[in-house]
């Protein structure tokens, strides 16, 4: 039998994680209350066009059809962590369809903002680009 003991820094690391895939999870899900758990209510989305969305505007596009996202595949992932705050960069391959455009597969690269808030870890930004 192994024994492997975990430090702080690897449990924060997974829970990290755990947060991006969340929020790819209730994205494709439309579910808002869940997103509720993984977006901070300061949180701010820049889409790869540049518009900027607050966490409402966000959810709203999302109910309203203006943003649909359909499947995900994690491809990256990597986190740095100071303290309380850290930054996750994502490269997910995501199928979707935004501002009245069909439904097609992006590369899609997020850079995301995190703070632990109660020993939680929540998203306050994530800005799109695209990966090769």
């Amino acid at each position: 039998m192994t024994l492997t003991v975990k430090n702080e820094r690897t449990d924060d690391r997974e829970q990290i994680i755990a947060c991006y895939k969340a929020m790819y999870d209730g994205m494709i899900r439309k579910d808002i209350e869940y997103l509720k758990e993984y977006l901070d209510e300061s949180y701010e989305l820049i889409h790869m066009t540049g518009v900027r969305m607050d966490r409402q505007e966000y959810f709203d596009a999302m109910l309203d059809g203006t943003l649909n996202y359909y499947s995900c595949e994690h491809k990256h992932i990597s986190v740095s962590i100071s303290g309380d705050t850290a930054e996750l960069t994502g490269d997910t391959r995501v199928s979707a369809a935004v501002y009245g455009g069909s439904r097609r597969f992006w590369n899609l690269r997020l850079t995301c903002t995190l703070i632990r808030k109660g020993g939680k870890w929540r998203m306050t930004r994530s800005a799109a680009s695209t990966f090769l």
